[in-house]
């Protein structure tokens, strides 16, 4: 996943940006959780991201996730909780699309 990627999709340093995929994101996760965006969730990953201008350490590659990485990590965790798989749409295969 390169940096201008996530920048292109509006998770930025300064935060995100309005009428972007992010912005986009951030209101379908917030009106489907209740009102909030939730910590670890897709938008808030992809913002942190954004925010630290480096997405190279994060193992969310254009080949797919680096064995060993933070975004292994996150994939085994989330297929833990749903059963073995990663669900479309959840934190992990969001953030790989972008």
């Amino acid at each position: 996943m390169s940096d201008q990627n996530v920048h292109n999709a509006g998770f930025t340093p300064s935060g995100i940006s309005g009428g972007s995929l992010a912005s986009s994101m951030m209101s379908r996760e917030a009106r489907a959780s209740g009102g909030g965006v939730h910590s670890g969730g897709p938008t808030a990953t992809l913002q942190e991201m954004g925010a630290r201008g480096s997405t190279h350490s994060s193992g969310f590659t254009s080949s797919g996730i680096s064995s060993g990485s933070q975004a292994s990590q996150m994939m085994s965790q989330e297929a833990r909780s749903h059963g073995g798989e990663t669900p479309r749409g959840g934190t992990t295969s969001t953030v790989q699309s972008i």
